[in-house]
């Protein structure tokens, strides 16, 4: 109880647990029209076309300083998904293909890129390999209140346009038929993930922020058929993923928070695919196998 009590006010925790939480709960608001417009993959390829933005943001500036390695990264993401977007349009290329495609080139790029800096005799350049991975740890209070201000707007935006957001995500044509300004809103859709990946490089890395924005999504999914507790199931679980992982990562030693932190709600998904109920692998044998022994009676009396 003495470790929990002295963990609880620690400083530092208090900024990463609060930080790491409102990342959760912002990627499980967001990650929900995701995963319910079969877009799941779109996070993988946007997180990791940051990474090039984030290296030139760097070689550009010669500068470190997280705004404008950030900045340098939503406006790779940006630059991505709007790619990925044309070349769903304007070619019979599929969405999967073009996700792969972009994914390819801007992280292979982004590679390229960081193994040049490295290289380079500037000694200012330790610690950007920590976008690979992320490291919670570098979260400072100033870092965390841009974080809850951003997210406040992204949840004003999300209440504001729920209704055309959620005819989207179930019947995209219909929406297109009643003259929704279909494209521009896949275009805010789409900048509201990528800002979503982008405050989460720092936590938990372009290689496993996606898991962090569809893991909430899909547990949620499993418990239920209504988008509005879909979406608080979402983000009450991506919340409580980064509060756990925080602790994890905290009372151990040397173990990283944001892997700690997708591991957590790893578990949550293993779960919910298992045990939740109507959709859950066990509660389905367990009807199949009720339904059985009544057919087997059945038949039996009908004998």
């Amino acid at each position: 109880m003495d470790v929990l009590s002295t963990l609880f006010f620690d400083y530092t925790f208090q900024v990463v647990v609060f930080g790491s939480s409102i990342l959760g709960l912002l990627s499980g608001v967001i990650g929900s029209f995701t995963v319910l417009r079969k877009q799941s993959l779109l996070g993988d390829a946007v997180s990791h076309a940051a990474l090039p933005g984030i290296c030139l943001a760097f070689i550009l500036t010669s500068n470190k300083q997280m705004e404008i390695l950030l900045l340098g990264a939503l406006i790779s993401g940006l630059l991505a998904t709007w790619l990925i977007m044309v070349i769903v349009k304007h070619s019979k290329v599929k969405f999967d293909s073009a996700l792969a495609l972009t994914t390819a080139i801007f992280f292979g790029f982004g590679l390229v890129l960081l193994t040049f800096i490295q290289k380079s005799p500037n000694s200012n350049q330790a610690g950007l390999e920590s976008f690979i991975f992320g490291q919670s740890s570098t979260l400072l209070e100033r870092d965390v209140r841009i974080m809850f201000l951003v997210g406040v707007v992204l949840l004003i935006l999300v209440g504001v346009f729920w209704k055309e957001f959620k005819l989207m995500a179930f019947d995209q044509t219909f929406a297109t038929s009643i003259g929704l300004p279909v494209y521009w809103l896949n275009s805010l859709l789409a900048t509201l993930t990528v800002i979503v990946i982008v405050m989460g490089l720092q936590s938990v890395g372009v290689i496993l922020m996606s898991s962090l924005l569809i893991g909430p999504a899909v547990a949620a999914r499993q418990w239920t058929n209504h988008l509005s507790i879909m979406v608080g199931l979402a983000a009450l679980f991506g919340a409580v993923s980064g509060i756990v992982g925080t602790m994890i990562s905290s009372l151990g030693q040397q173990i990283p928070t944001g892997p700690t932190i997708v591991l957590v709600i790893s578990l949550i998904v293993l779960v919910s695919i298992l045990f939740s109920p109507s959709r859950g692998i066990i509660w389905k044998m367990v009807k199949t196998k009720q339904r059985k022994k009544e057919f087997s009676i059945q038949l039996k009396k009908g004998g």
